[in-house]
């Protein structure tokens, strides 16, 4: 698929303008950043899908001062995030706030923690998806590939950005062929059960946090009381950073 088709096939598919460029957008920032999984394939995946809701919209139900639960009233995890994310740069917290919405698909977490980096928040965001990995000695499906992605702020511009999966491949990858479903296992090898315990956590705190028996997304949100960023870049000596080109 070509770039300029992003947003004509989302259209097709009932998504308002705003919301196809938004869903454009996520798409092709993993396209440049090689998460292949991530990008334009996600929208032969949607064109394959029952059931979506192009008109449906997020709401947020919860609102504290160090707390919010949003609802996806059936809208894509996506463009739940996306209203999430707004929400928070527009009225941030005085502190820190810790966000929870059901939310499927998420996409790529650090693409989220970019933005919420870029207006000068630090973001810790993690994601649920249908049961994928199972412990490294074998057994049932118990956890999904569970992404982590951190987003630390930099006044040099160039915030620092992790987004990792616990899978040693993405469901995503699977999806376009570039990979079995029997990749679909713990990265590390040897230390794969490392992984595996990072996913069955992240399960259990998303579920204990979101309920119901969906999937569901948390993010915790901060002011930084530091700019370590630099330092950190000087101190690399020219090595690449998690979110650099």
């Amino acid at each position: 698929m070509r770039p300029e088709e992003a947003v004509p096939r989302l259209r097709a598919l009932g998504f308002g303008e705003a919301d196809a460029a938004t869903l454009a957008d996520h798409f092709l920032d993993a396209e440049r950043r090689g998460s292949l999984g991530h990008g334009l394939s996600r929208i032969e995946w949607l064109e394959g899908l029952d059931g979506i809701d192009p008109r449906a919209r997020p709401t947020r139900a919860v609102r504290e001062p160090g707390y919010e639960r949003w609802t996806s009233n059936g809208a894509l995890g996506y463009l739940t995030l996306a209203a999430i994310v707004a929400a928070q740069l527009l009225d941030p917290p005085e502190r820190a706030r810790l966000v929870v919405a059901d939310a499927f698909p998420t996409g790529a977490l650090g693409y989220w923690a970019r933005k919420l980096a870029d207006g000068g928040l630090v973001a810790a965001l993690t994601a649920t998806s249908p049961p994928r990995l199972a412990h490294p000695e074998g057994g049932p499906r118990l956890a999904g590939t569970n992404p982590l992605a951190l987003g630390v702020p930099s006044s040099d511009g160039r915030p620092l950005v992790a987004d990792v999966s616990m899978g040693k491949v993405t469901h995503g990858d699977v999806l376009r062929g570039a990979a079995r479903e029997e990749d679909l296992v713990p990265f590390g090898g040897e230390q794969a059960h490392k992984a595996f315990a990072l996913a069955v956590g992240l399960q259990a705190v998303v579920d204990a946090l979101v309920g119901g028996e969906g999937y569901g997304a948390v993010l915790l949100v901060a002011r930084p009381d530091a700019d370590p960023v630099p330092g950190l870049r000087g101190r690399a000596a020219g090595v690449r950073l998690p979110g650099d080109r």
